[in-house]
């Protein structure tokens, strides 16, 4: 919530989706491989 204002956005590999639906307005909340918990915003392919 500390970067909502900002619009500051954290890069990372999803390690867990803990939202329980497909689709949320502010984004589906993830948690990456590094423990940081947040919503997905971008998704990126390989």
């Amino acid at each position: 919530k500390i970067d909502q204002p900002t619009g500051k956005l954290t890069e990372g590999i999803v390690a867990d989706i803990l939202t329980n639906v497909s689709f949320h307005p502010r984004g589906i909340k993830v948690r990456l491989q590094t423990g940081e918990v947040g919503r997905v915003q971008k998704i990126y392919e390989r």
